[in-house]
């Protein structure tokens, strides 16, 4: 009485592809990849009409941008502190917290900053 023990081996048999089939799907592999990448990296760049120093302020602009977000993060990170020094009464986090603060409205408004300094 074999009731749980059964012994089903199954086998099952890979069919051999042939090596025409082979060698047409890697030509076509390689087909279609050739043209995706041919297709992805030919794209065409269109020169604006400006001029040369609008490009430039455009890329201070996109500087400043990044510098004042930045500041906008430790302005937040500065007002954690802050925060945090005034919950447990530490005054070295609250004199840190205090000039991330400061350097966090430094670097926030740098750009306007320069300007004022430049004229």
């Amino acid at each position: 009485m074999n009731l749980f023990k059964k012994k089903t081996v199954k086998h099952t048999m890979k069919l051999e592809t042939p090596a025409k089939v082979k060698k047409g799907f890697r030509t076509y592999c390689a087909v279609v990849m050739a043209l995706t990448l041919v297709m992805g990296m030919s794209v065409t760049a269109f020169a604006a009409s400006t001029d040369p120093l609008g490009v430039i302020n455009n890329l201070s602009d996109f500087i400043f941008g990044l510098i004042r977000a930045v500041g906008i993060i430790l302005l937040g990170w500065g007002i954690v502190q802050v925060g945090l020094s005034l919950q447990s009464h530490d005054p070295s986090q609250r004199s840190n917290g205090f000039l991330t603060l400061a350097g966090g409205v430094v670097i926030t408004f740098a750009k306007e900053i320069l300007t004022l300094i430049t004229g």
